[in-house]
């Protein structure tokens, strides 16, 4: 395969991902950048949005999106609203070599969790069946030659690497477990509101999302387990913690729950299991996760942790990484191991 062989189209392509996508892809062996689209920012410079990318794209304008430019390409990402997603995903499968979304469109597997959790019906319940949940570590397999992938959630990602090994092991309960979340300000979206601004979100940290947060189902399908979400918005930029409390099994222990993960994640390219607690400081601008689990005898508790670049491992990233395993490349490919630290 020759170098910059596959050419990528991004669909909604201005927003925090988008700039992403774009930063991965310049540094990717094997892709080249066709298009990107972004209908607000039309014709804008992408180096004038983002003046990071300008080495990279000193050229490269926002375009519409036209079906037409997007049919043939080997990898179209969407950067869509929900809705947006699954009303265009059945007119790019087969034009396009794989597609992969961004949104929670096809993420969950239940069609009736849309209108509780998101506010719209699912109309596409055949491609929400075929979708692969592009989450490698769990579902590498599937997503071999797979034509559509539902890139998960970032509140997803880190709290199922935490503790889907400990479940599927039986070594906690699968009920009454509590996730805690703390997320940096870039999970808000590039559009400034009222809880993003910088007088609100400046030397304050916040919960959200309280009881009905949209990725628990998400969470409970990927664990397989019972899960109370509470996310937390902090004043970082980048960056997910995600700290998990569970009851133990009976045959569980400390060396069990480490030795556990370990096994799990031997092998993984990007999760790396540690015997400190993770920071997100750590896997800055990676795609790497850490993570890490402990046994609280004293009051019979298991706390398990993990830490994500929630733009890169947690989105963009993840993405690129189920693309590589989609298409027959280096899953590693375009992707960085190391955080930015410090």
């Amino acid at each position: 395969m020759t170098k910059k062989s596959l050419r990528v189209g991004i669909i909604g392509a201005s927003g925090y991902t988008g700039a992403e996508l774009l930063r991965l892809i310049a540094a990717h062996p094997h892709l080249e950048l066709a298009l990107a689209t972004g209908d607000s920012m039309a014709r804008r410079r992408v180096a004038d949005l983002y003046p990071s990318l300008a080495t990279a794209y000193p050229d490269l304008t926002y375009s519409e999106f036209d079906l037409a430019e997007v049919s043939g390409l080997d990898l179209v990402v969407l950067g869509l609203p929900h809705e947006a997603s699954m009303k265009l995903a059945p007119q790019l499968i087969g034009e396009v070599g794989c597609l992969v979304d961004l949104s929670a469109a096809f993420r969950i597997k239940d069609a009736t969790k849309y209108p509780e959790f998101y506010g719209f019906k699912h109309t596409q319940t055949d491609l929400l069946a075929d979708a692969v949940f592009g989450l490698p570590e769990l579902h590498r397999h599937e997503l071999k030659g797979a034509p559509l992938i539902a890139t998960p959630g970032c509140h997803v990602t880190a709290a199922t690497l935490a503790l889907q090994p400990l479940v599927a092991a039986s070594l906690i309960e699968s009920t009454g477990i509590v996730v805690n979340n703390v997320t940096g300000i870039t999970g808000a979206g590039r559009t400034p509101t009222e809880t993003n601004v910088f007088t609100n979100i400046d030397s304050n940290v916040m919960a959200y999302g309280l009881l009905r947060h949209r990725h628990t189902p998400e969470m409970e399908q990927e664990i397989g387990a019972q899960v109370t979400f509470t996310p937390h918005l902090a004043p970082m930029s980048r960056g997910i913690l995600a700290t998990c409390y569970a009851r133990p099994a009976a045959d569980c222990s400390a060396d069990r729950l480490m030795a556990t993960m370990r096994d799990a994640y031997e092998g993984e390219p990007f999760t790396t299991v540690i015997d400190r607690p993770p920071a997100t400081k750590s896997v800055l601008g990676s795609n790497t996760a850490h993570v890490t689990a402990r046994f609280d005898e004293r009051t019979q508790t298991v706390i398990t942790m993990c830490a994500i670049d929630n733009l890169t491992k947690g989105a963009s990233g993840g993405a690129i990484q189920s693309a590589n395993v989609a298409l027959g490349l280096d899953e590693t490919a375009g992707l960085a191991t190391i955080g930015l630290a410090p």
